[in-house]
């Protein structure tokens, strides 16, 4: 279905007006978008990171949602419950957050999803977070594991991000011949929110690749065409795609074509330096999307004050425990894990899992006493 949102609809109402008012205020300088639609050179991109600040956020699953289906969908999108996720994060000094969209409730209803998504730049406005969306998603890809609309699995109990899935999924990843509808997509949303300051960059891919070698290649074919797509659509925020499991055509390919350069770490402190002085080669910005697992030795405590003294922004896994269950180690049934949570720093009562993170978290930022 692809029909308009109900103008009686509150929400649809509310983003309207909201939106309409902030056009103006949230416009870049023109001269951004009139640049060249190709890649950044190293100066653009060294300039676009002057006077910004040191990212340090979160990437962000409401806690009732279980996947990015749930977080977007009619039935279950919750402003308020972001609203209050957002508070806590505020609270922390945190100034950005990470969002994953879902291609298949903006296939169901366009008018909805773009109105939703509006909904959440105006919290994360509110909030003083800078928002970077991502469109695509291979983790937990398999032949087995498109999204669907409707009410999704509950989490099995012991399994962390049980219920999570990918977008759009093997299907349409693997079949060339849909790949426009993924166009208008990207390039819809892009359109809209092109010189939007509220959204400081657009990451176009979630770990690409994921895990099943035999179909990486058409993971990649879709990497290019993305920011192909969004080139032409020229926003005035970098693109990237971070790098994450070593695949070496991952990683050539979204080095020559990010304009800054992202990646995910879930190692220690010192695979941390390694991953930070490998990247700062590259002479571009650098910002860390994924990490933090404690039971990996990812920890605030060891890990925080690396991200802090090199400048290099960072976006921990996980806010408030909830029904993604990452609480517990994922790709396998933990009922009797003992273990520390492998990620999330609130409880579902929004009350610290370690009030010494929180400490910690409050100095980086410059929020603590």
């Amino acid at each position: 279905m692809h029909g308009k949102p109900n103008a009686g609809n509150p929400l649809f109402a509310a983003v309207l007006g909201s939106a309409v008012a902030l056009a103006v205020a949230l416009a870049a300088s023109p001269c951004a978008a009139a640049e060249s639609a190709g890649r950044w050179t190293v100066e653009r991109a060294k300039a676009w990171a002057q006077g910004r600040p040191w990212y340090c956020g979160f990437n962000h699953v409401p806690a009732n949602a279980a996947n990015d289906v749930e977080i977007w969908m009619k039935d279950t999108f919750s402003p308020e419950l972001i609203r209050s996720e957002f508070k806590l994060a505020t609270d922390l000094g945190f100034n950005c957050v990470r969002i994953f969209l879902q291609y298949k409730v903006y296939e169901d209803d366009p008018g909805w999803f773009l109105c939703a998504f509006e909904k959440y730049l105006e919290l994360a406005h509110e909030a003083k977070l800078e928002v970077m969306p991502v469109f695509f998603d291979d983790c937990t890809f398999s032949p087995r594991r498109d999204p669907h609309l409707g009410r999704q699995d509950d989490p099995m109990p012991g399994w962390g991000m049980w219920g999570w899935v990918p977008s759009p999924g093997y299907t349409m990843v693997v079949d060339s011949r849909t790949h426009w509808k993924l166009e208008r997509y990207v390039k819809d949303v892009i359109s809209r929110h092109k010189d939007d300051r509220r959204i400081f960059a657009w990451d176009l891919y979630n770990e690409p690749t994921f895990k099943i070698e035999e179909y990486a290649d058409y993971s990649l074919e879709l990497v290019r065409k993305s920011f192909r797509w969004a080139r032409e659509v020229a926003p005035s925020q970098p693109l990237t795609v971070g790098t994450w499991n070593g695949n070496k055509k991952l990683e050539d390919l979204v080095h020559a074509e990010s304009d800054i350069i992202t990646f995910h770490c879930y190692g220690p402190a010192d695979a941390t330096r390694r991953k930070i002085a490998a990247d700062s080669r590259m002479g571009r910005p650098v910002i860390c999307t994924e990490w933090m697992m404690r039971n990996t030795g990812c920890t605030i405590q060891d890990v925080l004050g690396v991200y802090k003294e090199t400048g290099v922004g960072c976006m921990l896994w996980g806010l408030v425990n909830g029904r993604t269950q990452t609480h517990v180690p994922n790709a396998k049934v933990n009922l009797d894990y003992k273990g520390p949570w492998v990620t999330d720093i609130f409880r579902p009562d929004h009350t610290p899992y370690d009030a010494r993170e929180i400490e910690l978290i409050k100095k980086a930022t410059g929020r603590a006493p």
